[in-house]
This record gives C-alpha cells, sequence and structure tokens, in this order.
C-alpha cells in the first residue's frame, strides 16, 4: 500500500512540475482523457469509427512529418508506405493465414523496405525533384498490383480480413492506445539527437555534413522510420476495414496527408495529430450539406493557413507561451520570469 501512494505522490509531482506548468501540456494531457474516456460518454458505433479511423491517419499524418516536416524530404507519395503496409498485411493474413498480431508487423518491416526502395535513388535529389520522383513510385506500385489480380484482388482489393478482435470497444481502445503510443514514440525521436540531426539536415545539410556527420545515413533512417509508422498505420486500417483496395494508394490520399500535417504544424509531430483530430471529424460534419461540403473544408484550410502560414498549432503555442532567452525552455505566456532560471521573459 505504501509503493502504491508512493508512485501516486510521484505522479501528481510530476503532473504539476512538467504538465500543468504549461497550458499545451495541460491541453495535452485534457485530448488524451477524453479520447480514453470517450465511451463513457457515448457509445455509439459512429462516432467510434470516426475516431477510429482519426486515430489510425493521425498516426499516418505524423509519420510523413517523422520524414518531411524534420529532414525536408518532401515526400508527395507518403500513399505508398500506408499502401504497401495494408497489402503485406493484407496477403499474409488471407494466403499466408497468419493473425493481425503477426501481420501488422510485418507489413510494417514490408514498408521499411519500400522506404529503403524510394530512399535510396532519391537521396540525390532534392525540393521539386524529389517530391516529382516520390509521387511515382505509389503509381507503379497501384500498376503493378492492377496487373497481379490472382495476388492482389486486382481492382477490387483483397477482401474478408480478420480483424484484431469483433469487440466495438475493444477496437476502439486498440487504435487509439495504439496511435497514442505510437505518437508518442515519434515525437521522442524527434526530441533525440537523432531529431536534432534531422533538423540540421533539413536547415543545413552541407554544414551537418562538414561536421562528420553522415547524412545519406540519416536520410534513409528517417525514411525508413517513416515507412515503418504509415506501414503499421496502412495495416491497422487494412484490418479493422476487413480490404485493401486500390484506394489506399491513391494520390490523393498523399495529398491530404500533406495538407493535415501543414495545417496542424509541419515539424512538431503533434501539429499533424491536432490537423488531423480537427480536419477529418470536420469533414464528417459538413456531410449535412454535400453540396458544399468540399468548399467549405477548403476555404476553412486556406483561411488558417493564409493567417497562420506556421500552422494552426504553433500559432497557438505562440500565443500561450514563451520561450526563455536564457535555457530555452517554455512558460506560460503571463509570466514576467522563467520558471526554471528566473530570467527576464519581456
Amino acid at each position: 500500500m505504501g509503493l502504491v501512494v508512493f508512485y501516486i505522490r510521484k505522479l501528481v509531482a510530476l503532473l504539476r512540475g512538467e504538465v500543468l506548468v504549461l497550458p499545451g501540456r495541460t491541453m495535452v494531457g485534457l485530448f488524451i482523457i477524453v479520447i480514453l474516456g470517450l465511451p463513457l460518454i457515448t457509445r455509439d458505433p459512429y462516432v467510434f469509427r470516426i475516431v477510429i479511423f482519426t486515430s489510425l491517419f493521425a498516426i499516418l499524418a505524423a509519420s510523413w512529418d517523422l520524414l518531411s516536416g524534420f529532414t525536408g524530404q518532401l515526400n508527395f507519395g507518403h500513399a505508398l508506405f500506408f499502401g504497401v503496409g495494408a497489402y503485406s498485411s493484407a496477403i499474409l493474413n488471407l494466403h499466408v493465414h497468419i493473425p493481425p498480431w503477426g501481420s501488422v508487423p510485418l507489413g510494417a518491416v514490408a514498408a521499411v523496405l519500400a522506404g529503403l526502395i524510394v530512399g535510396i535513388p532519391c537521396l540525390r535529389l532534392k525540393h521539386t525533384y524529389l517530391a516529382l520522383t516520390t509521387l511515382a513510385f505509389p503509381i507503379i506500385l497501384l500498376g503493378i498490383i492492377i496487373a497481379m489480380p490472382n495476388l492482389t484482388g486486382g481492382e477490387l482489393g483483397i477482401s474478408g480480413l480478420q480483424r484484431f478482435t469483433n469487440s466495438l470497444m475493444g477496437n476502439y481502445y486498440l487504435h487509439v492506445i495504439t496511435m497514442l503510443v505510437l505518437c508518442f514514440i515519434m515525437w521522442k525521436i524527434t526530441d533525440s539527437n537523432t531529431g536534432i540531426i534531422f533538423h540540421a539536415i533539413r536547415e543545413d545539410e552541407l554544414a551537418v555534413k562538414a561536421s562528420g556527420i553522415n547524412t545519406t545515413l540519416y536520410k534513409l533512417l528517417a525514411f525508413s522510420l517513416s515507412g515503418f509508422f504509415a506501414g503499421i498505420s496502412g495495416g491497422l486500417y487494412a484490418h479493422y476495414m476487413r480490404i485493401a483496395g486500390p484506394s489506399t494508394l491513391d494520390v490523393s490520399m498523399s495529398f491530404t496527408i500533406v495538407i493535415w500535417a501543414i495545417f496542424g504544424g509541419a515539424a512538431t509531430i503533434y501539429g499533424p495529430i491536432a490537423g488531423v483530430f480537427i480536419l477529418y471529424p470536420l469533414l464528417e460534419i459538413v456531410r449535412i450539406w454535400p453540396e458544399y461540403r468540399m468548399m467549405i473544408f477548403s476555404v476553412f484550410v486556406l483561411v488558417i493557413l493564409l493567417y497562420m502560414p506556421e500552422g494552426l498549432i504553433p500559432w497557438i503555442q505562440d500565443k500561450i507561451e514563451k520561450v526563455c532567452p536564457r535555457c530555452k525552455l517554455s512558460n506560460i505566456a503571463t509570466r514576467k520570469t522563467c520558471r526554471v532560471c528566473t530570467a527576464n521573459l519581456d
């Protein structure tokens, strides 16, 4: 009992000292509480379905940010990793009879290989040339899939996949908790020394090379990590929908991912997640006006990006938090001195 009380006190101290001191962290905490507690408020299958899809696409958008936002390797074909994860998991589940717990990780490994296949020939390309080259890969794979209907189902896709669980609540918590864990891992990667190197490559790759760092290795690592997380998202999507179809490789999917990430705020991880959780439910809400649905969505995105070019979340963060000029730690905007080093914030 004493040990339990000790850990509870430690958790409370952590919340007071690290989470509640900043509005941004407090909002993240509230978001986690709300999304985990949603089944206590409603058991509507439609609401659960929207949250599950949003969670899967949040992983996908964050994985794009890990590659393009942090290293500057602009990827317009990110649906390739999503589709490879979906199709690999589907083939392993339906033809090799591997259960979802095994097929999804193996599908993610296949997406890592796809990341290497894309990354190696693209290493010498930059900016527009890189973006156009990555755009070609999902189109090429789509052609291969349609040309092999016996294995891939052709234009109809692969259907009849096994779900992780048939429980509505089980499916909800599986996908939501997976999203929270994977997005936290991606954020920790970007907050590590590896993330600093990714940032440096985006800002000045030549200077990074001059420092003795193998930028080729780190760019391949970024492609592989991005492919891995996107592959998990694709595998989970295929098993939840019980089908892997050509739509997972659609060009529009790749551009939608970019919109989500830039809307929320690139090079943050949490920005693209917020972008998906705002824009995807918004598209569902405006279904009541089907004629104006895409127009409302487009105008909303354009207005936000016009007045908040860095993205919605960085703009909000700048309004509610200040960065200390001495220790570089964030503080609530109303503070006059830093909460750690007491430096003047005005």
